[in-house]
């Protein structure tokens, strides 16, 4: 297991398994939207959406903010238009 991930090395670090829920987007209907991030790509963030029974929504980055609670507990606002790498390349180029 790894250091401990904070508001701190958020960005540094994978998001998979931490909580997010959608704050602001272009796509009005995915605001508000909360579960687990399960799956990241250059352009995507996939989230097990809460009380949907395993449903996955992918949510496009370049078009949406994150509200994503770290392991620690703190709740960090990452825009998606800031993170478009996949989550190795993402330590190098933030």
């Amino acid at each position: 297991m790894g250091p401990l991930i904070t508001k701190k090395n958020l960005l540094f670090s994978t998001f998979i398994g931490l909580e997010a829920e959608i704050v602001n987007s272009s796509q009005r209907n995915l605001i508000g939207l909360k579960g687990t991030i399960v799956d990241e790509t250059k352009n995507l963030i996939v989230i097990d959406k809460e009380g949907a029974g395993g449903k996955e929504v992918r949510i496009p980055k370049n078009s949406s903010v994150f509200r994503i609670v770290a392991e620690s507990g703190e709740k960090v606002d990452v825009d998606g238009r800031e993170i478009p790498f996949r989550p190795h390349e993402r330590a190098k180029k933030v």
